[in-house]
């Protein structure tokens, strides 16, 4: 098994985005092809730059884009909800994984200084 499926932050990164991929699949169409595609492709590429960081030796600067990665998906889901496509439920839920990521993130940046 890879090293990164063991890394906490991995594991809470992928949670997240099965929530995400959930909760976008009940988006109104409108919003699913737009909002909901910018979503997912920002938690993507947030799960792909922490793989990247735990495979390099320079880890911070990937590391800082899936900081930056996960902040844009807190904005856009706190968008979703304001424009009424999430419940109040799934939004503290998904918000509550975004938070645990931000905070794993930014725990293992100030490690790598």
């Amino acid at each position: 098994m890879a090293t990164y499926n063991h890394l906490p932050v991995y594991k809470a990164s992928y949670d997240l985005l099965i929530d995400i991929f959930r909760a976008i699949k009940d988006f109104n169409r409108e919003y699913k092809y737009t909002l909901g595609e910018n979503i997912k492709r920002e938690a993507m590429e947030m799960i792909t730059n922490i793989y990247r960081a735990n495979s390099s030796f320079s880890k911070r600067p990937y590391i800082e884009k899936a900081r930056e990665k996960i902040e844009t998906i807190r904005m856009f889901f706190r968008l979703t909800r304001d424009l009424g496509q999430v419940g109040l439920k799934r939004f503290v839920d998904i918000n509550e994984k975004v938070e645990s990521v931000s905070k794993q993130l930014t725990a293992w940046e100030k490690s790598q200084k």
